[in-house]
Parts: structure tokens; sequence; C-alpha cells
């Protein structure tokens, strides 16, 4: 028998208010029975050559008895929530299956096949969790996943919160219909069900380091960059603290009654509506396929809730990160950017900055100070650049968000084991791009170098040195040698502007050099419709020209970059009510200067 929606809501209503109206913190009081922590199940990969934290919750006063291998500790369950914690020596990598036993006065917890080797963590939005069965040479991988030593484990969308979680619910692991809720070891069958960069990258380091490998992806499908930042380094910024306030101001204000109020006050309205017109086809004698509204059943998505959504302050990250703090991990990888690089309303390149760097430096706080963090950039999509659109693609939202990636993670605390991988050369015409492979295999080759120093692997980055005036050029110097993919086609991607700020596609060769390390180090950029420039932007679209590699290596892109100081538009805050308008109101005439610059070259290239 099923409720009424009002019953439903109601009760709804009084849950959550016991539960969530009090955020950022929440009430916990100690369980009837032993439990441990969700992160910790049968088949897991726990970080080797760290101290090893095992804890969990029980009635209070509990001794719990904790043996992992031929280790053991104990501890009480104490305070209002029973938690209890315990602290083992640090172990080698180690690919022997262990038993983890966690036993108290009413229960005892077992899991198996527990191994020793290096955690990694898989954040961002859909790009990341993009399954591996979706991308090119899905096949082919997957029939080589047979990786006993590489371990997955999945959060899924839905365990978003306002406050941050102290346990991971069980119904967003794997998803709430899967009955099995452990670590999955990888097979052929289940690589397929992995985030694809995850599984590139994790596959590549177990096999080179022959140790086990976890990966952890708790990547959120739509998730703004606001909602992977870690609550509490909101107060590190005065402006991310201003819109902090104002989404608790928003959650304040939110009333679950009155939402489902309104979804039923809708359904009514659609179901009437949805009446009249059968009973109009009956008189008419007619059949016609109609969609009968569904009726609401009191549930309710994140997205509907302020400070909940994956659009919020936190919220991805209180349910899905930082609900496991205290697992020691390897490191991190993330993928985002499109959720707010959306033209006309959420393309806030400063704040994203900001953010980016709130969002390593609160990673490390969390997960250890020297915490190995891989931005890779947001990568290409929709219709590509090309000669003949260059100038009105050129306007991109998605060129200022890889800026503001690559220079907030310049910003951050500590520069040492990061890096910034450029994605935006793998060109599809999708959202989501196919080309993920790639992208895991940039990763792993960093970490192998780099995290791993092994040095027969090959990674480098590069950087513009100068952008200096030169007889109606600007003649620009690289700290490493940068080369066409294909060692041979003519240099694309550069646009150049005088102080105008109107950019135009422009020419680019290398300057000849007798001393064999300067060679393909400096680049002279001109255009025949500027005769004094003073900029330069190179692989400024979405899916940008650019061909240019560190070395002329394929997996090494030059990364996207620009010598000006231009705002995209104005930029306003997420609490400015006509936010939107102005934005819109800005881009539009940003679009009409674009088209006629590539109106003006276009013409000019024909006469």
């Amino acid at each position: 028998m099923k409720l009424p929606i009002t019953i439903l809501a109601l009760t709804y209503v009084i849950l959550s208010t016991l539960s969530t109206l009090a955020a950022p913190t929440k009430r916990q009081t100690a369980p009837e029975k032993l439990k441990v922590h969700g992160i910790f199940r049968s088949h897991m990969v726990i970080q080797r050559d760290e101290p090893i934290t095992i804890w969990g919750w029980a009635p209070m006063g509990t001794v719990v008895e904790v043996a992992f291998g031929k280790n053991t500790a104990t501890s009480k369950a104490a305070g209002e929530a029973g938690r209890w914690e315990v602290k083992l020596d640090p172990q080698p990598a180690n690919s022997e299956p262990q038993m983890l036993t966690v036993k108290g006065s009413n229960g005892t917890v077992k899991m198996e096949n527990i191994l020793i080797g290096d955690v990694w963590v898989m954040n961002g939005q859909s790009n990341m969790a993009f399954g591996l069965k979706a991308v090119y040479q899905a096949g082919f991988e997957s029939a080589q996943a047979h990786l006993p030593q590489l371990r997955h484990f999945r959060i899924q969308s839905g365990a978003e919160s306002e406050y941050l979680e102290t346990d991971i619910n069980e119904d967003f692991i794997f998803g709430k219909d899967v009955e099995d809720k452990n670590w999955r070891v990888v097979t052929p069958e289940t690589s397929l069900d992995m985030g694809a960069i995850g599984f590139i990258f994790g596959s590549r380091l177990q096999r080179a380091l022959q140790i086990p490998i976890g990966i952890i992806d708790n990547s959120r499908g739509g998730a703004a960059i606001e909602s992977l930042v870690p609550r509490h380094k909101f107060a590190d910024d005065p402006i991310a603290a201003e819109y902090l306030k104002w989404v608790d101001g928003r959650r304040a204000e939110f009333s679950f009654e009155d939402f489902f109020q309104a979804q039923m006050d809708k359904w009514k309205s659609s179901e009437t509506k949805y009446q009249k017109e059968i009973a109009a086809d009956k008189e008419k004698g007619v059949t016609k396929k109609r969609r009968r509204p569904r009726k609401p059943d009191g549930s309710i998505r994140t997205w509907s809730v302020p400070g909940r959504s994956p659009s919020d302050a936190a919220a991805c990250y209180n349910g899905m990160f930082g609900v496991f703090k205290g697992l020691n991990i390897k490191g991190v990888a993330f993928h985002q950017g499109f959720n707010n690089a959306m033209m006309n309303t959420s393309c806030k390149p400063r704040f994203y900055r900001s953010l980016m760097k709130l969002m390593v430096d609160g990673w490390r706080d969390d997960f250890g100070e020297k915490l190995p963090v891989a931005i890779i950039g947001l990568c290409a999509g929709g219709g590509a650049q090309t000669r003949l659109n260059f100038e009105q693609n050129g306007l991109s939202t998605a060129a200022y968000i890889r800026e503001s990636q690559r220079l907030g993670l310049m910003d951050a605390t500590d520069q040492s084991d990061t890096v910034f991988i450029p994605a935006y050369d793998q060109k599809i015409p999708q959202l989501h791009t196919k080309k993920k492979k790639e992208l895991g295999l940039r990763t792993a080759r960093w970490a192998l170098k780099n995290i791993y120093e092994m040095e027969s692997i090959v990674w480098e980055t590069g950087e513009l040195v100068s952008a200096v005036p030169e007889e109606g050029k600007l003649r620009l110097t690289f700290d490493k040698p940068v080369r066409v993919d294909d060692f041979g086609s003519e240099i694309e991607g550069f646009s150049v502007a005088d102080s105008s700020g109107t950019y135009y596609m422009a020419d680019a060769i290398y300057l000849e050099t007798k001393d064999k390390n300067e060679r393909y180090k400096q680049i002279l950029v001109s255009s025949p419709l500027v005769k004094e420039p003073v900029s330069v932007r190179y692989a400024w679209s979405r899916a940008p020209m650019g061909n240019l590699k560190i070395n002329g290596i394929p997996w090494q892109p030059l990364h996207s970059f620009r010598t000006d100081k231009i705002d995209f538009s104005p930029e306003v805050s997420h609490q400015d009510p006509d936010g939107s308008k102005k934005n819109s109101d800005a881009v539009k005439i940003l679009k009409a200067a674009a088209a006629e610059a590539l109106k003006t070259r276009i013409k000019t290239a024909k006469e």
C-alpha cells in the first residue's frame, strides 16, 4: 500500500529538518551494533608505507578489536556517536591477500582479499566518470584487463550533501540497485564499468610498478567546481566566503513542504490537461499516443535542494570525497570544467581560478600536505576551430576556464608534485569525447616519471618565456623546443592583436638559429591585419587549432595561453539576480565583434 504524497512529504520534511537544517554539521548518535566505515570492504587496496587508520562506530563503551593480517589493535567506542579508531603500523606493498577483521561485543565484520599498494582518486565531473565501455578502443583495452592487482571503488551521484558526511551512503556505492558493494577486482567484464581515464591510468601504473593499485572514482556528472571544494576552504577567500554565505542562506530558506506542494500543484494541472486531451480524442474517435504526467512520489533530486546541489558549495566534496577523510591515499587526478564554461551564465574565470587553488589546498589539508595532484584540462568538444571560423570560435569560455585551471593550480600553496595536463588537442564533436585513453595515458606518464621517478618514461611540460615586439611581429621564446606534432606541417593556432584587443588568425614561423640547443624555441607570429601586435593567444577556443607539442612528442601538447589581460565579460557573482542578463548582454557584444573580425579577415584574403 502506497502512502499519500502528503504523508511521504511530511515524513521527509521531519527527517530532513532533523538531519540537515543544522548544516554544515550533522548530529550522529551511536549505532545499535558494530559498524565499520563504508570505504573498508573486501577486495580493497590500502595505501602502502603510511599508517593504516581504520575506524567506525559502535554502542558507546564497546571495546573493538581490529586484526589486519598479523597486526592487531583495540579501541573503545566513545562520544555521542560511539566512534572508534585504530592505527596500525605502515606496511610495504603486498599482493598477498589479507583478512581485515573487526570484532565487538555485539558483532564481527570480516573483509577478505585486501591488498597493500597505492590508492588514487579520480575526481571531477562526467568526462572523468565517462565509462571505458563508451570510448574508442574499449574492446581492445577490456580484453587485456586480466588485472587481479587492480581494484576499483565507485561513489555514485546522489551522495552529494550540504554537510560533511561521516560515512558513505550505501545506496550510492556502485548504485542503488547493486547488491555487491565491495571493491571490484578488475577483469575484462568489470573494467567496462570503470571510468575510462581511471582504468587507463590505473592499469598502466599497476603493470609498470607491479604493485596493487586501487582506484576510487568519486567524479560526479554535472558537478561545478564550487561543489568540489572542501567547505572549510571557502573562508580563506573573501569572495568565496560571501558566496558560501549566500548558499547557506538559500538552504535555510528552502522548504521541503513547499517544494513538494509545488510539485503536486504542477502535476494536478498537467493531469487535468491530459485528461481533457484524452476525452477530446475519444469524442473525435481518434487514438493518439499521449504521455501521462508522472505523479510525484515524494522523492527529490539533489539538484533541487540548495546547498545539496552539485552546483553548490562543497556539496560533492561533502558526500563523495571528504566523507572518507582519514584514509591515506597516494594522489588525485581531476578532470572537470564544462559546467563552469557555459556561455552567458556560469563562466566566472577569476572565481574559478580562486576555487582551483582552494580545492587543491583543501585536499592537502585533509589528505596530506604533499598529496600529488594532476589537473587534466577541460577537454575539447563541439565544432572544431578552422580557418573558416577562426576568429568567431576564438570567443571561448572554455579557453578562459582552461587558463584558470592552470593558473589556479600554480597559485596553490605548494606546486611540488602537481601538473596541468592539456587535453584540448583530443578533438571530437561531442560533449563527452571518446578520446579518454589518451588522457589516462598522459596522466600515467606524468605519475610514472615525476611521482615514481621512472627515468625511462618520457614526460615534459613547457612554458612561454617571453613575447617581444619585433618589426611588426611578435617574437615568442619558449623554455623547451616546441614542434608541430607531425614534424612537418605548418604551425597552427596563433592569433595576434594590437592595442584594440581585436584578435586575428596569425601566421607563425620558426626563427632560424645555428645553435642546435635553441632550435624550435623561438617563433615569429604576425598578421597583415595587425600592424603593431602587442599580444598573442595560442589554442584559444573550445576545440582549438593548435598543433605544437613539447619536443614534438604527441602526448605533450603545449598548453593554451595568452599574453593579454582581457576579461571574457564583466564577471558577476552568483548572488547577483541579474547576473545572467548582464553576462548575456556582454557576450552579445563580444560575439558581434568576433564575427566582424572573421568577416574582415576573409574579405581581406579574397582581395
